[in-house]
């Protein structure tokens, strides 16, 4: 049993694959903030306030806090999304909790400025609120509702644990070596671009799936037309030849917005000295092919055949456009990865960006319907891009071929790459 709780079909997980799951998240969670206690205890975790991460002891409390909101304090916790998101919540064991780590109430520019407990109480916190949820988890029922809660808090410390990897990244924490490498792609194998006949597909996740985010919903069939899509992610020595081809000047391979993001990044404004590669990259030699990128505060040397990571959509855009082709849609990108696998489609390295912007589903039936925790996805509707896929900070039992990630096209702190379309 322990084996299957990092697989994908927790979506579907009981009871008790449920409480072990939900153990090893948070001794995931505490693992990775080792690494930080390591890298900043001396420091008291004061890291640089910069919009794309949080404070590490905000972070922590937060995991903690969601958990203890949604479940132990929700009396509507059995309805499942049918609950109701602002009924009268139980108080927290921390009388502090909502003032700290409710991120709809509590302004990101705000939580360096905090009052927080120390990291070995807020360690605390996250034991008391954990036992909590597995008592009440004992008690629960064994239907979809009544499970909905701990699914999404288990999946929603999965990310946050990405997070805190990502944040890593960004601030050059050195992780141990056996971490670095967890976290970085390993070498492909290349294969040619693969042809996926025309179909009906029936896009998203229907009930039988069990667990499923609002922005899944409601499963409706689309049309769609023979395509052509790369195997794999872009690799980084495809990505040189771009870079070779003076890729970074040529305006006419860049959108309007992405161009006007470029010459901001070439200004030095914000945290860079200039653009002309991938974030995190300090060397791309366009005769020798190697890149040298900073991975955990300490340079390596990125393999040809490693997927290309840590770039915005925009510069995944202008790569396609210099390529004479096109980001997939999403869909498009959904199709092959449940149809084209034994082909060779490989995914799971990187995050991948899509042509999509980030909205809700529809059918001729049926819309969007947000479900209790409103502000994951509609907030975002239309000014975010999503990526498919995952990563290799992705806990496996993320990895779902319909599962819908979604940033900002400036993005490039994230582990992101891309793959390509035939025009």
């Amino acid at each position: 049993m322990a084996g299957q709780i990092d697989l994908p079909t927790m979506r579907s997980g009981g009871r008790a694959m449920l409480s072990l799951a939900l153990m090893d998240a948070r001794n995931h969670t505490l693992h990775l903030f080792a690494q930080y206690q390591n890298a900043l205890e001396a420091a008291n975790y004061v890291v640089p306030q910069l919009a794309t991460v949080n404070p590490p002891l905000w972070e922590l409390g937060h995991i903690g806090w969601f958990q203890e909101w949604w479940i132990a304090r929700n009396m509507q916790r059995a309805l499942g999304p049918r609950c109701e998101p602002a009924h009268t919540r139980l108080a927290s064991i921390e009388p502090n909790a909502d003032r700290w780590w409710d991120s709809t109430h509590v302004a990101h520019s705000t939580r360096w400025q905090l009052d927080l407990l120390d990291a070995n109480s807020i360690r605390s916190y996250l034991l008391d609120t954990l036992e909590g949820t597995l008592d009440l988890l004992e008690k629960a029922g064994d239907n979809d509702d009544a499970l909905y809660f701990y699914r999404l808090c288990l999946f929603h410390e999965d990310m946050h644990a990405e997070a805190l990897v990502y944040t890593a990244q960004t601030l050059g924490l050195a992780f141990d070596k056996p971490m670095q490498q967890a976290f970085t792609p390993a070498p492909m194998s290349l294969r040619e671009p693969l042809l996926v006949p025309a179909c009906t597909w029936m896009l998203g996740s229907s009930p039988s799936d069990g667990f499923s985010f609002d922005n899944e919903r409601p499963q409706h069939s689309v049309a769609v037309p023979e395509f052509e899509i790369d195997a794999q992610p872009v690799t980084w020595a495809q990505y040189v030849e771009f870079v070779d081809d003076d890729g970074y000047d040529r305006q006419e391979l860049w959108s309007p917005q992405g161009w006007t993001w470029l010459q901001t990044m070439a200004k030095g404004e914000g945290h860079y000295e200039g653009r002309r590669a991938p974030r995190y990259v300090d060397q791309i030699g366009v005769a020798s092919g190697a890149v040298m990128q900073t991975r955990f505060g300490g340079a390596r040397r990125m393999h040809g055949s490693q997927p290309a990571m840590h770039m915005s959509w925009y510069e995944a855009d202008a790569w396609c456009r210099w390529a004479g082709r096109r980001l997939p849609f999403e869909v498009e990108w959904e199709v092959a990865a449940h149809t084209a696998a034994r082909r060779g489609f490989l995914w799971g390295n990187v995050w991948e960006w899509t042509g999509t912007t980030f909205r809700g589903y529809s059918s001729e039936t049926a819309g969007f319907v947000a479900d209790p925790y409103q502000e994951y996805s509609q907030p975002w509707f239309g000014t975010h891009k999503v990526l498919r896929g995952a990563s290799v900070a992705t806990r496996a039992r993320m990895k779902s071929p319909k599962y819908r990630n979604f940033y900002l096209p400036e993005r490039d702190d994230i582990c992101c790459g891309f793959r390509s379309c035939a025009l």
